[in-house]
This record gives C-alpha cells, structure tokens and sequence, in this order.
C-alpha cells in the first residue's frame, strides 16, 4: 500500500546542517542526502522528513565512500562531490560572517585527508538475548548502527574495531548504553569507558583485554584500568600526555595547520607574552612557547595538569602559567589582558561573548580567534570590529570531514 504522506518535492537550497530545503504543501521541510534542484520522493511529517527516492539527481551527486552512508550518524554529506562539499562548506562560513561584517573576507576551505579522525565516540548496547550491540549512533535517534567500517577514522582505531567490540562485549551492562571514547595516539589507543560495569570480575577481564590487544590505556571515568605505556601526542616536539577521554582537535593534520596558522600571526607581531584562552590541553600554548611566554586559562582540570606537567618535562621553552578559569562567568577583564601582546582565543561552540567584549575594551594589538561555530564566531568578531579591530582574512580548516561542522581561524589586528 502506499505511504499517503508520501510527496515529490523539488529542493531548492541546502540548510546549515546540510539538509536539502524544499516546499510540501506551503510548508518548509528539511530532506537530508539531497541537493539544490533534485527533484525527490519523500515521506512522513512534521518539519523534518524521510527521503524516499531521487527522481532527478543533481549532477553533483555521487556515490558515497561508505556502506553505512544514510543510517549512521556520523557522516551527512558523503553524496556530494568534492566541488560542492567544498562550496557548502565555505557558504556555512561565509553567510554568517558577511551578514555580520560585510567586508569581511573567506578565504577558501582548506581540506584535510578522508582517514583522519583520530577521536571516536562509539556507543554499544547489550539486548534482552545476550547479543551486544557495536557501532555508532544513528542519525537523530537513539539505535545504534553496527559498524563493520568506517572510512573517516585514522587507520590506527579503523584497525582496531574488532577489538573495541570485544571490550564492549566485556564491559556492557543491561541498563546504560555504554559509550566508548578512543583516542588514536602515537604510542598506541586510549580508551576511556563510560557508563561501563564496574564490577571485579569485568575489571580483570578489562585489563587483560587490553594488555592483549596492546593499547597504550585503558580507563574509567575516574579510575585507569591499565595504562600499558603512556598515550603520548607530540606538539611542537613537545611530548603530551593527555587526560583520558580528553578534548582533541578532532584531526592531527588539520591541527597542525590551525598551531601553524596561529603562531604564524603571533610571530608576525613579535609577541612576548601571549594570553591563550580556552586553552584545553595546550595545542596553540605549546607551539606558543617556543618564542613567547604563555598564560593559558581554561575550565578542564586534569587538562591543564598535564599541559603544565609538558612544559615541566620540556627544555628550552619559555616561562607557560597554566590556570583554572572559568572565562564564560569570569572573563579576564580588559586591564588584565593589557599586560599581553596577543591574545589567542578557542571558545566552545556557544562562543565566547562575555570575553570578547573584554578584549574589544582592551589595548591587545593582536588577537586570534578560532572557532567551531561560524555563528557565534560572527556574534564575537562584530564585537571586536566595533570594539576598534580590522578583522583581517578568515581561514575556514575542514576538519570535520563529510559533517557539516567547519572551524574557523580569525586574526584581527587594533587599528
């Protein structure tokens, strides 16, 4: 019988989540895996509908590169080609910050690698039967999709799923949905698991698990399993051990271009003292330090511990003050920032307006703002322009590949 919500629709634009955007009935629906001018059979109700068959592709559509393309949720724009990802992805950049700023300018999107994500959060489940299930989560809904593959992840967790099923086999309960964080490093996987057993019995499993498979460590949210050999990440040369479970750029490649892009700017202003805000686990600070003494305040405090366990074990960098602030309800004020040649900014995805209006009051002559979220990215750059600074080019680094995440690197300089 068929489906009597079923409709053909023509889309028109894509929106910023990368859904195709069309007309049913008088009324805006989002289609995802569509293309501008695709005329297309879709399905059920509401704002957000299921896309049922291509009738007319876009001559941009290809096949996608992976088996699990439309139910996992981890990709959405494998169906594109290269030429129309990469304008999608500097149209995501380009509208808010011109709206803003109109005479702001984009430069074009750099791109990294397919195989390159180095964190992965994978989510297992065990059924009524026994069975576990292994993947990750699908797109807007709670079920998880097995995966036997995934192209996007670095070859070092792609060759490792066998053995991430394995330990979620061992270490799923019958209430949680357990979630597995993996980070790829040089010395080997990291893997903290949360929402796992606890018990004894699954703890020496655990460890025997990932002696066997040879990860670098293994760890709960407050308790390390095992820790073979530290999961190093080099920075700068700088050997970085980082907390289990810890915010990383999601590509190394493209955060070297991002540490390069940075330093570069604060080497052009001969900076010696630099403020890094919302700095994690020191990407930019440990590049900074190699030519100017750093201050880096963020929020995540096992974060800092290691960056400032870093620079104690590095010779030869200049003086980093790694410190716990919370710069959304306690921004450092402009009179504090005064003391700084530069200022290197990484909020989250909500933005850092509070702190912007600070450094827009301050006498900083170089800021960096680097940001996930064009939107917000836009909200913070206007405070500054009014605040007195030229923004200068923006660099749109795509390291979210075939999402329709991009980040964004601002350097701005007072007039």
């Amino acid at each position: 019988m068929a489906d009597p919500s079923a409709r053909a629709v023509t889309i028109t634009a894509l929106g910023h989540r990368g859904d195709g955007i069309a007309l049913s009935e008088g009324e805006t629906v989002y289609v995802p895996f569509t293309l501008p001018g695709e005329r297309v059979s879709i399905s059920g109700s509401g704002s957000r509908r299921t896309l049922d068959h291509i009738l007319d592709p876009n001559p941009d559509r290809i096949e996608p590169v992976c088996a699990h393309f439309g139910t996992c949720g981890g990709c959405q724009l494998q169906h594109m080609s290269d030429t129309a990802y990469r304008a999608f992805k500097h149209r995501l950049v380009q509208e808010p910050l011109v709206a803003a700023l109109p005479d702001v300018r984009v430069d074009p999107v750099v791109t990294g690698s397919v195989a390159s994500r180095r964190r992965a959060a994978f989510s297992a489940r065990r059924l009524r039967s026994g069975t576990v299930l292994f993947g990750f989560t699908a797109r807007r809904a709670h079920d998880i999709v097995p995966i036997e593959a995934c192209p996007i992840l670095t070859p070092q967790i792609a060759g490792n799923l066998a053995g991430l099923r394995r330990v979620a086999r061992i270490a799923c309960g019958r209430r949680q949905t357990l979630r597995l964080h993996v980070t790829a490093t040089e010395t080997g996987l990291d893997v903290l698991l949360e929402n796992a057993s606890e018990d004894e019995r699954t703890r020496h499993a655990l460890l025997a698990a990932a002696m066997e498979l040879n990860w670098a460590r293994l760890s709960y949210p407050d308790d390390v399993i095992v820790e073979i050999r530290k999961p190093v990440l080099t920075i700068a040369g700088v050997a970085l051990t980082p907390p289990p479970g810890a915010f990383l750029q999601a590509s190394a490649q493209s955060e070297a271009l991002m540490g390069e892009i940075v330093t570069d700017a604060v080497a052009a202003c001969s900076a010696r003292h630099v403020a890094d805000l919302f700095c994690g686990a020191g990407s930019f600070t440990l590049r900074l330090a190699h030519t100017a003494r750093v201050t880096a305040f963020d929020t995540d405090r096992p974060a800092l511990a290691a960056l400032d366990a870093a620079c104690r074990a590095t010779r030869g960098l200049k003086p980093v003050t790694a410190g716990y602030r919370d710069l959304f309800r306690n921004p450092v004020t402009a009179r504090e920032l005064n003391a700084f040649d530069a200022v290197v900014f990484d909020p989250p995805r909500a933005g850092a307006e509070r702190q912007a209006q600070e450094i827009a009051a301050s006498g900083v002559g170089t800021v960096i703002a680097v940001s996930c979220n064009p939107t917000t990215l836009a909200r913070d750059l206007s405070l500054l322009a009014a605040g007195g600074y030229r923004i200068g080019s923006v660099r749109p680094v795509d390291q979210f590949i075939f999402s329709p995440h991009i980040e964004c690197i601002a350097l701005c300089e007072r007039e």
